[in-house]
Parts: C-alpha cells; sequence; structure tokens
C-alpha cells in the first residue's frame, strides 16, 4: 500500500496492519485492514496528508468522527475509531463485505421498483435515524451504500463532509464539497444543508436506480449545478417505461429545487416508499408497470401511517391483521358447548335408573 506519494503504508497508529487498498476517491484512499488490538478486520479511510496539517480541520473531523461513532443502527457503518497518523488523518470503521450500490446499478443496469424499494427504505431508515439525532450526512450518493449479497444496505461516511467543509476557502480552490452529481440546489448556493437536503441527494441515487442514468449531466461541475438548480428532470418513465408511475411521481416530487416542496426528512419519505411497495406487491404483475394508484404524498402534511423499520434484506411484510369476528365464533361455540354439557349430563343420569 502507498499513500499520496507513493511511499508505501503498513501500518496506522501502531495498531492497524493495511491489507489492501479497496477504494480510491479524491479525499481518501479506502485500505481492507486488521486491527491487532481487538484481532478483527475493519475498513480505514485514510484522508489526504496535507489535510492532517490544518488543525482546524483536525479538531472538526475529530468532532464528526465522535457525532458518528454514536450512531448504532443496522443500515449505518459503525465508526470505531479515530487516529492522526505521519501519513494522514484516517477513521476506522466496520467492515462490511459487499459493494457499492454504484458498481450494483452498473451491474444491473437498473433496479426493478421490487428489487431497488426495499434498498431505499433501508437508506430512509438510516438517514431518517441521522436525523432524528440531528445529524445531516450531507454526501448521500451510492458509492456510500453499500450492499451486501442478502440485500442489506448500509451507509458510510456521516460527517466527513461536513468535516471537509470546514477548511479554509483559501486552502481549497479545486475542491467542492459534496458530490456535484447528487448535490442538493441549496447545497450549491452555501446554505446550510437540513434534512431535506439528504432528501433531495436521495432522490438523485433513486432516479439513477431505476432509469440506469442521473438526472442531470454537464461537462463542468458548474454548469452541473446550474442543472440542479433551474432544470426539471426528465421523467424517469421516458427512460425506464417499467417504473411505476406512482413511484415516478414520488421520486420528481424529491428532486424539487425548493426544499419545502419535498419531504423534510428520510422518516416521511421511508413511510411514502413503504406504501408504495405494498401497494405494488398486491398489483397483478402484468399491471404493475402502467398501474395508475394514486400517489402516496402527504395526507394533512403527515406522512402515512405505516412502519418500514422491519423491511428486512430477503423479507417481505405479511399481514398480521386479527380476524375478531372469527374469533368472537369460535367463543361463542366455545360457550354453547360449555353450557350444555352440564345440561346431556343431568339428563344421563337421570333416566339412566329407568333403563337399570
Amino acid at each position: 500500500m502507498t499513500d499520496d506519494n507513493n511511499v508505501p503504508i503498513h501500518h496506522l497508529g501502531n495498531r492497524y496492519r493495511l491489507i489492501h487498498q479497496v477504494g480510491k476517491g479524491g479525499m481518501a484512499l479506502v485500505y481492507e485492514a486488521y486491527d491487532q488490538m481487538l484481532e478483527r478486520p475493519v475498513a480505514i479511510k485514510l484522508l489526504r496528508q496535507d489535510f492532517s496539517e490544518l488543525q482546524g480541520f483536525r479538531d472538526r473531523f475529530k468532532q464528526e468522527a465522535k457525532s458518528a461513532a454514536n450512531l448504532t443502527h443496522p443500515n449505518i457503518v459503525t465508526v470505531h475509531d479515530f487516529g492522526i497518523d505521519p501519513n494522514g488523518i484516517f477513521i476506522v470503521m466496520e467492515f462490511m463485505v459487499g459493494k457499492d450500490l454504484k458498481f450494483r446499478i452498473r451491474e444491473k443496469g437498473f433496479f426493478s421498483a421490487n428489487q431497488g424499494i426495499p434498498l431505499m427504505i433501508q437508506a430512509c431508515n438510516a438517514l431518517g435515524y441521522a436525523h432524528r439525532a440531528g445529524i445531516v450526512h450531507c454526501d448521500v450518493k451510492p458509492q456510500n451504500m453499500i450492499v451486501s449479497d442478502d440485500n442489506r444496505l448500509k451507509i458510510t461516511d456521516f460527517g466527513i463532509a461536513r468535516a471537509l467543509s470546514s477548511i479554509n476557502e483559501d486552502n481549497k480552490p479545486d475542491v467542492v464539497w459534496g458530490s456535484p452529481q447528487y448535490l442538493s440546489p441549496e447545497q450549491a448556493l452555501g446554505e446550510q444543508p437540513s434534512p431535506a437536503s439528504d432528501v433531495y441527494s436521495l432522490g438523485v441515487v433513486m432516479y439513477e436506480m431505476f432509469t440506469g442514468k442521473l438526472p442531470f449531466n454537464a461537462k463542468t461541475t458548474d454548469e452541473l449545478i446550474q442543472l440542479h438548480q433551474t432544470q426539471p428532470p426528465v421523467p424517469p418513465r421516458e427512460i425506464n417505461p417499467e417504473c411505476p408511475s406512482e413511484l415516478e411521481q414520488i421520486i420528481l416530487k424529491i428532486l424539487s429545487k425548493e426544499p419545502a416542496a419535498r419531504y423534510r426528512t428520510a422518516d416521511q419519505l421511508g413511510s411514502v416508499l413503504a406504501t408504495i411497495l405494498e401497494n405494488y406487491r398486491k398489483q397483478p404483475t402484468s399491471s404493475r408497470s402502467s398501474a395508475q394508484v394514486p400517489p402516496a404524498f402527504m395526507i394533512n402534511n403527515q406522512p402515512p401511517q405505516i412502519s418500514y423499520e422491519d423491511y428486512s434484506p430477503g423479507s417481505e411484510k405479511t399481514s398480521t391483521a386479527i380476524d375478531w369476528k372469527l374469533i368472537g365464533l369460535e367463543l361463542l361455540c366455545l360457550l354453547l358447548v360449555g353450557g350444555l354439557l352440564p345440561f346431556w349430563l343431568f339428563i344421563w343420569f337421570s333416566i339412566k335408573p329407568l333403563f337399570g
């Protein structure tokens, strides 16, 4: 393994042995590693070495790493440790076997509603939990979503984009914080991101999942940001007619330019997606793509009352409604039988001597 200057790196923090590099971005290198103290595999993100020279960034990154470490959720990659090494700042995370969602999309072309919506419900589950904890991800993209072979999705990199944004403008002339393909219009304007900003970015991910294409493409970052701010996306069904019309309406709502026009939190979006999935699975297979089911938008400015917490990989929700009428009839029969039994015993013992 080597750093940005091609200098071999074998250990970090006198504790973690690097096995091999599994990813590389403009900000960091990602390694599969081994925790020699606790004797377990881990993933390590090693940030660019020049970042470690900035005291303000080190402090902010440590703060964000602590916040991320407090997020304990089945759909969030757990943060184990944080450190500063001569090779740079690094963060130690749970090692998850799987591929990022970007790879999965390229592999499949696009997802069907039945395959893709449960994954997005898991993403909403993770982001909603973070939003309730007061944490906005700020860099939601498929590269930050790891999908295992059994379709468990986990989101990683909470807080890293927020820490990077603390670097002084003079030190980052060539850097856009967040990924411009998935950046919300308000983030591009430098406004404070909110949970609705994460929802917008998740909408871009959904658009890509169900069409195989990004909603906006441009030659430069500035042009791309301009499209996010001004241009409506091509409706998904014009690219993929198999996308259910109800899902298309949801995606277009999420990609609204104004935050107030979207769902305010990932929790709301997750509830709506759970409703869509229920409706979709009840439809005959032959009519799914063209079904005109009324969209599951907000009712009195509130999400539909449906839980999405139990959408675990490989499982479908089953009805657990209790048939009280049937139970009532069974109890009535039991009472009738129980009440008549003493009467028949009385008759039997009364007439038995007559035949004796």
